[in-house]
Protein backbone atom coordinates (compact mmCIF):
# COMPACT_ATOMS: atom_id res chain seq x y z
CA UNK A 1 0.00 0.00 0.00
CA UNK A 2 1.11 3.62 -1.04
CA UNK A 3 0.86 6.86 1.08
CA UNK A 4 -2.91 7.20 -0.10
CA UNK A 5 -4.24 4.40 1.95
CA UNK A 6 -7.15 5.47 3.84
CA UNK A 7 -7.35 5.03 7.12
CA UNK A 8 -10.02 4.99 9.93
CA UNK A 9 -8.93 5.69 13.24
CA UNK A 10 -11.81 4.39 15.49
CA UNK A 11 -11.24 5.70 19.00
CA UNK A 12 -9.15 8.63 17.25
CA UNK A 13 -9.77 11.24 20.72
CA UNK A 14 -8.28 8.32 22.90
CA UNK A 15 -5.27 8.34 24.52
CA UNK A 16 -3.54 6.01 22.46
CA UNK A 17 -5.73 7.05 19.36
CA UNK A 18 -4.72 10.61 19.34
CA UNK A 19 -1.19 9.43 19.37
CA UNK A 20 -1.68 7.79 16.32
CA UNK A 21 -3.80 9.27 14.49
CA UNK A 22 -0.68 12.25 15.71
CA UNK A 23 1.68 10.07 14.12
CA UNK A 24 -0.05 8.80 10.78
CA UNK A 25 -1.87 11.64 9.59
CA UNK A 26 1.11 12.73 7.58
CA UNK A 27 2.16 9.34 5.77
CA UNK A 28 -1.66 8.36 5.42
CA UNK A 29 -5.24 9.97 4.70
CA UNK A 30 -6.73 9.36 7.77
CA UNK A 31 -9.84 10.01 9.62
CA UNK A 32 -10.76 9.31 13.47
CA UNK A 33 -13.59 9.45 15.13
CA UNK A 34 -14.62 10.00 18.60
CA UNK A 35 -17.24 9.39 21.57
CA UNK A 36 -17.13 11.60 24.03
CA UNK A 37 -14.27 14.16 23.32
CA UNK A 38 -13.65 15.40 19.80
CA UNK A 39 -9.36 16.24 19.99
CA UNK A 40 -9.61 17.79 16.41
CA UNK A 41 -12.95 19.16 14.83
CA UNK A 42 -12.30 17.12 11.81
CA UNK A 43 -13.43 13.86 13.92
CA UNK A 44 -16.03 12.10 13.22
CA UNK A 45 -18.53 11.18 16.51
CA UNK A 46 -19.13 6.99 16.64
CA UNK A 47 -21.01 5.21 19.81
CA UNK A 48 -19.08 1.73 18.92
CA UNK A 49 -21.85 0.29 20.96
CA UNK A 50 -24.71 1.20 18.73
CA UNK A 51 -24.44 -1.35 15.75
CA UNK A 52 -25.88 0.68 13.12
CA UNK A 53 -24.04 3.84 13.55
CA UNK A 54 -20.96 1.80 13.42
CA UNK A 55 -22.23 0.20 9.79
CA UNK A 56 -23.20 3.80 8.89
CA UNK A 57 -19.70 5.77 9.96
CA UNK A 58 -17.52 2.61 8.27
CA UNK A 59 -20.07 2.76 5.19
CA UNK A 60 -19.28 6.15 5.03
CA UNK A 61 -16.27 6.29 4.86
CA UNK A 62 -15.01 3.31 2.88
CA UNK A 63 -11.30 3.07 4.11
CA UNK A 64 -8.78 0.51 3.54
CA UNK A 65 -7.48 -0.35 6.64
CA UNK A 66 -9.44 0.35 10.13
CA UNK A 67 -7.69 0.71 13.25
CA UNK A 68 -9.94 -0.43 16.94
CA UNK A 69 -8.60 1.59 19.65
CA UNK A 70 -11.67 2.37 21.33
CA UNK A 71 -12.02 0.05 24.09
CA UNK A 72 -12.06 0.93 28.31
CA UNK A 73 -8.16 -0.54 29.31
CA UNK A 74 -8.87 0.06 32.88
CA UNK A 75 -9.39 -3.53 34.54
CA UNK A 76 -10.48 -2.36 37.58
CA UNK A 77 -13.42 -0.46 35.50
CA UNK A 78 -14.41 -3.67 33.86
CA UNK A 79 -14.57 -5.88 36.73
CA UNK A 80 -17.00 -3.04 38.33
CA UNK A 81 -18.99 -2.60 35.26
CA UNK A 82 -19.24 -6.29 33.65
CA UNK A 83 -22.12 -6.11 31.18
CA UNK A 84 -20.95 -2.88 30.28
CA UNK A 85 -17.50 -3.74 30.08
CA UNK A 86 -18.43 -6.50 27.78
CA UNK A 87 -20.34 -4.73 25.17
CA UNK A 88 -17.76 -2.00 24.80
CA UNK A 89 -14.73 -4.42 24.46
CA UNK A 90 -16.29 -7.82 22.75
CA UNK A 91 -19.70 -6.79 21.18
CA UNK A 92 -18.78 -3.31 20.10
CA UNK A 93 -15.89 -6.02 18.18
CA UNK A 94 -18.29 -7.58 16.40
CA UNK A 95 -20.46 -4.46 14.98
CA UNK A 96 -17.20 -3.20 14.13
CA UNK A 97 -15.72 -6.51 12.01
CA UNK A 98 -18.93 -7.31 10.61
CA UNK A 99 -19.08 -3.49 8.65
CA UNK A 100 -14.88 -3.78 8.00
CA UNK A 101 -16.26 -7.02 6.29
CA UNK A 102 -18.79 -5.17 4.15
CA UNK A 103 -16.36 -2.79 3.07
CA UNK A 104 -13.59 -5.14 2.05
CA UNK A 105 -11.11 -3.41 4.45
CA UNK A 106 -8.46 -4.82 6.49
CA UNK A 107 -8.72 -4.56 10.06
CA UNK A 108 -5.93 -3.54 12.50
CA UNK A 109 -6.99 -4.55 16.33
CA UNK A 110 -5.13 -2.85 19.71
CA UNK A 111 -5.39 -6.15 22.15
CA UNK A 112 -3.22 -6.50 25.19
CA UNK A 113 -0.52 -8.65 26.33
CA UNK A 114 -2.94 -9.17 28.78
CA UNK A 115 -4.89 -11.27 26.45
CA UNK A 116 -2.29 -13.99 26.34
CA UNK A 117 -2.75 -15.33 29.84
CA UNK A 118 -6.38 -13.57 31.08
CA UNK A 119 -7.17 -13.45 34.55
CA UNK A 120 -8.99 -11.13 34.71
CA UNK A 121 -12.43 -9.81 32.75
CA UNK A 122 -10.73 -7.52 30.66
CA UNK A 123 -8.16 -9.31 29.75
CA UNK A 124 -11.09 -11.88 28.65
CA UNK A 125 -12.92 -9.52 26.26
CA UNK A 126 -9.91 -8.89 24.68
CA UNK A 127 -9.61 -12.23 24.26
CA UNK A 128 -12.77 -12.85 22.57
CA UNK A 129 -12.46 -10.11 20.81
CA UNK A 130 -9.20 -11.13 19.12
CA UNK A 131 -11.24 -14.67 18.05
CA UNK A 132 -13.59 -12.11 16.51
CA UNK A 133 -11.35 -10.33 14.92
CA UNK A 134 -9.83 -13.16 13.17
CA UNK A 135 -13.02 -13.57 11.13
CA UNK A 136 -11.98 -10.50 9.29
CA UNK A 137 -12.05 -10.75 5.73
CA UNK A 138 -9.56 -9.08 3.61
CA UNK A 139 -6.75 -9.04 6.60
CA UNK A 140 -6.24 -8.56 10.01
CA UNK A 141 -3.35 -7.21 12.43
CA UNK A 142 -3.80 -8.10 16.18
CA UNK A 143 -1.04 -5.68 18.16
CA UNK A 144 -0.38 -6.35 21.88
CA UNK A 145 1.42 -3.69 23.77
CA UNK A 146 2.02 -3.94 27.41
CA UNK A 147 1.54 -0.95 29.81
CA UNK A 148 1.73 1.82 27.14
CA UNK A 149 3.85 4.87 27.49
CA UNK A 150 4.42 8.23 26.24
CA UNK A 151 2.54 11.70 25.52
CA UNK A 152 0.21 11.46 23.89
CA UNK A 153 -2.18 14.91 22.41
CA UNK A 154 -5.38 13.42 24.66
CA UNK A 155 -3.40 13.95 28.35
CA UNK A 156 -6.41 13.89 30.19
CA UNK A 157 -7.72 10.36 30.48
CA UNK A 158 -6.93 8.73 33.48
CA UNK A 159 -4.01 6.73 31.91
CA UNK A 160 -0.75 5.56 33.42
CA UNK A 161 1.21 8.44 31.61
CA UNK A 162 -0.48 10.98 31.99
CA UNK A 163 -0.86 10.33 36.04
CA UNK A 164 3.18 10.72 35.66
CA UNK A 165 2.79 13.97 33.53
CA UNK A 166 0.22 15.30 36.58
CA UNK A 167 3.00 14.64 39.09
CA UNK A 168 5.48 16.87 36.47
CA UNK A 169 2.75 19.82 36.39
CA UNK A 170 2.20 19.49 40.13
CA UNK A 171 5.89 19.40 40.93
CA UNK A 172 5.21 16.73 43.77
CA UNK A 173 6.77 13.84 44.92
CA UNK A 174 5.12 10.68 43.42
CA UNK A 175 4.96 7.15 45.12
CA UNK A 176 4.90 4.14 42.50
CA UNK A 177 4.62 0.25 42.56
CA UNK A 178 7.54 -1.85 43.19
CA UNK A 179 5.55 -5.43 42.75
CA UNK A 180 4.28 -5.95 39.19
CA UNK A 181 6.74 -6.04 36.86
CA UNK A 182 6.18 -5.71 32.77
CA UNK A 183 7.59 -5.09 29.58
CA UNK A 184 6.73 -1.71 28.97
CA UNK A 185 5.57 -0.38 25.14
CA UNK A 186 6.26 2.96 23.73
CA UNK A 187 2.96 4.64 22.59
CA UNK A 188 5.23 5.81 19.15
CA UNK A 189 6.22 2.38 18.55
CA UNK A 190 2.94 1.20 18.36
CA UNK A 191 2.34 3.90 15.52
CA UNK A 192 5.83 2.59 13.74
CA UNK A 193 4.91 -0.84 13.61
CA UNK A 194 1.38 -0.32 12.15
CA UNK A 195 3.05 2.18 9.32
CA UNK A 196 5.05 -0.75 8.64
CA UNK A 197 3.16 -3.31 8.45
CA UNK A 198 0.22 -1.42 6.02
CA UNK A 199 3.88 -0.46 3.85
CA UNK A 200 4.52 -4.21 3.81
CA UNK A 201 1.66 -5.76 3.48
CA UNK A 202 1.91 -8.00 7.42
CA UNK A 203 -1.47 -9.02 7.98
CA UNK A 204 -2.68 -12.33 9.42
CA UNK A 205 -0.92 -12.40 12.76
CA UNK A 206 -0.21 -11.07 16.15
CA UNK A 207 2.40 -9.06 17.37
CA UNK A 208 3.91 -8.30 20.97
CA UNK A 209 5.01 -4.80 21.36
CA UNK A 210 7.08 -4.09 24.07
CA UNK A 211 11.05 -3.60 24.94
CA UNK A 212 12.69 -6.41 26.08
CA UNK A 213 13.78 -5.59 29.33
CA UNK A 214 11.06 -6.38 32.70
CA UNK A 215 10.36 -2.98 34.53
CA UNK A 216 8.03 -2.30 37.80
CA UNK A 217 5.78 1.16 37.22
CA UNK A 218 8.21 2.49 40.09
CA UNK A 219 11.10 1.93 37.54
CA UNK A 220 9.13 3.85 34.89
CA UNK A 221 8.24 6.57 37.14
CA UNK A 222 11.68 6.98 38.62
CA UNK A 223 12.89 6.95 35.16
CA UNK A 224 10.82 9.74 33.57
CA UNK A 225 10.22 11.84 36.03
CA UNK A 226 13.98 12.05 37.71
CA UNK A 227 15.19 14.53 34.45
CA UNK A 228 12.46 16.91 35.10
CA UNK A 229 13.57 16.55 39.16
CA UNK A 230 10.48 15.11 40.51
CA UNK A 231 11.37 12.49 43.54
CA UNK A 232 9.87 8.91 43.14
CA UNK A 233 9.40 7.03 45.98
CA UNK A 234 9.02 2.83 45.65
CA UNK A 235 6.36 0.85 47.24
CA UNK A 236 4.94 -2.45 47.44
CA UNK A 237 1.56 -2.76 46.48
CA UNK A 238 0.90 -6.07 46.20
CA UNK A 239 -0.16 -5.68 42.99
CA UNK A 240 -2.09 -8.94 41.38
CA UNK A 241 -4.44 -7.18 38.63
CA UNK A 242 -2.19 -8.97 35.89
CA UNK A 243 -0.06 -12.02 35.97
CA UNK A 244 3.68 -11.90 35.55
CA UNK A 245 5.30 -13.09 32.32
CA UNK A 246 8.03 -12.09 29.90
CA UNK A 247 7.43 -12.07 25.79
CA UNK A 248 10.22 -12.99 23.61
CA UNK A 249 9.20 -10.43 21.13
CA UNK A 250 9.66 -13.21 18.47
CA UNK A 251 7.52 -11.16 15.82
CA UNK A 252 9.03 -8.47 15.75
CA UNK A 253 12.01 -9.81 15.44
CA UNK A 254 10.89 -12.41 12.74
CA UNK A 255 8.80 -10.06 10.69
CA UNK A 256 11.86 -7.11 10.60
CA UNK A 257 9.57 -4.73 12.41
CA UNK A 258 10.93 -1.63 14.36
CA UNK A 259 12.12 -2.62 17.80
CA UNK A 260 13.41 -0.40 21.13
CA UNK A 261 15.06 -1.39 24.51
CA UNK A 262 14.08 0.46 27.44
CA UNK A 263 17.11 2.71 27.56
CA UNK A 264 16.14 4.25 24.38
CA UNK A 265 11.62 4.96 24.85
CA UNK A 266 13.11 6.57 28.10
CA UNK A 267 15.16 8.69 26.05
CA UNK A 268 12.23 9.36 23.70
CA UNK A 269 9.39 9.61 25.65
CA UNK A 270 11.58 12.50 28.12
CA UNK A 271 12.41 14.49 25.05
CA UNK A 272 8.86 14.32 24.23
CA UNK A 273 7.65 15.72 27.05
CA UNK A 274 10.08 18.47 26.86
CA UNK A 275 8.46 19.23 23.09
CA UNK A 276 4.81 18.94 24.02
CA UNK A 277 4.14 21.85 21.88
CA UNK A 278 4.46 19.78 18.51
CA UNK A 279 1.94 17.35 19.30
CA UNK A 280 -0.99 19.27 17.98
CA UNK A 281 -4.08 17.35 15.76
Amino acid sequence: MDNKTKILIIGASSYVGARLYFDLKSKFAVVGTYSANPLSKSFVHLDIKNEEEVEKVVNNTRPDVIIHVANNASAKWCDANPKEAVLLNQTATQYIVDSTNKVNAKLIYTSTMGAIKPSNLYGKTKLKSEEIVKTTKNGYLILRPSLILGYSPNTTNDRPFNRLLKNLDEGVPAVYDTSWKFQPTYIRHISEVIESCINKAVFNCSIVIAVPEMKSRYDTAKDILTPFGIKVTPVDAKDSTFEIFEDDLSELNELNLPKYTYEEIIKEIVDDMRNRDKFVI
